[in-house]
């Protein structure tokens, strides 16, 4: 079976887009959520927010068995509209935010990776997206 040409993760947060741009793109609220299990963790992030800059974060198991880090390059910086990453692997990742009835969609599309079945990669994605959404709407203060 061939591997499709982008995968697609999404989730409506209850906060305008501005709140969730902030949430998404600051070093703090990264290492808050940037991880796809509770046994893992996202203990730094640098972030060089503008097309050129670079974005890295560190992601481990917190029993130290194994770590990494992610790495890109921004190729796209529009507040709060749309975010581009060109990882060091040369895949692409783009999200973008738009204001919906019940907050901000916010999807990412990224072209898989060729070593990993898309399952895996579309559910891992989806649970670091699920834990973004769970941070920046308990940051997005409340009227």
């Amino acid at each position: 079976m061939s591997q499709p040409e982008m995968i697609t993760v999404k989730t409506t947060v209850a906060c305008s887009p501005a709140e969730a741009w902030h949430a998404f793109t600051t070093p703090e609220a990264i290492m808050a959520w940037n991880f796809a299990s509770p046994d893992w963790q996202c203990p730094a992030a640098r972030v060089d927010l503008r097309v050129g800059g670079k974005h890295w974060a560190r992601m481990e198991a917190k029993d130290g068995s194994f770590g990494f880090d992610f790495t890109a390059t921004y190729e796209a910086v529009d507040p709060p509209h749309v975010l581009a990453l060109r990882l060091d692997d040369g895949r692409l990742a783009r999200t973008v935010f738009e204001p919906g009835p019940d907050g901000t969609e916010v999807t990412t599309q990224f072209d898989p990776d060729p070593e990993a079945s898309v399952e895996m990669q579309q559910g891992g994605w989806q649970a670091i997206l699920d834990n973004y959404k769970r941070y920046a709407e308990a940051m997005t203060p409340k009227t």
